[in-house]
């Protein structure tokens, strides 16, 4: 796998894991009467707790500096 490929992978999970927040707090709240954008934002913190957003951010920055990298070391050629 190269570098770019890696970096693309990472930058694709990054966006699955916080587009997985939403989905989850949607689903978990799916069964309430009335919707407001308090109540769903109290779904995603009882939902995600910080760990799918931290986890997101890291794959996020390791895909660019696999990108980075990638590119440094290709214009070094």
């Amino acid at each position: 796998m190269s570098k770019r490929s890696a970096g693309v992978f990472l930058l694709g999970i990054s966006a699955f894991l916080y587009s997985m927040r939403t989905l989850a707090a949607a689903l978990f709240s799916s069964g309430v009467q009335s919707w407001n954008a308090e109540l769903f934002r109290s779904m995603i913190s009882y939902v995600d707790q910080g760990v799918m957003l931290n986890a997101s951010m890291i794959a996020l920055v390791a895909g660019i500096c696999y990108l980075l990298w990638a590119e440094i070391s290709e214009l070094r050629k």
